[in-house]
């Protein structure tokens, strides 16, 4: 599948990991269960966890420690693919 087809996909996803005050790595985990158990995965970074830099870095920086692809970010949530 392309990312267009994938970010079409992920339109109608529910958000399912929130990433707050504790940061990226509070999610990792969870992040990589979920990944495991379905293909496309919505990730929200709450205005905690963004301190000082942008969406898109802490969501290259995620799928980057669970071995993911980053397929895209809308204002502040990222769609994760493996």
């Amino acid at each position: 599948m392309d990312k267009q087809e994938l970010k079409q996909r992920a339109h109608d996803l529910d958000v399912t990991v929130w990433v707050g005050k504790s940061g990226v790595d509070s999610v990792v985990d969870e992040l990589d269960d979920q990944l495991a158990n379905r293909d496309l995965v919505k990730v929200k970074f709450l205005r905690a966890a963004r301190a000082g830099s942008s969406t898109d870095e802490k969501a290259a920086d995620l799928a980057d420690r669970v071995n993911a692809e980053l397929i895209d970010t809308r204002g502040h949530t990222a769609v994760l693919h493996r």
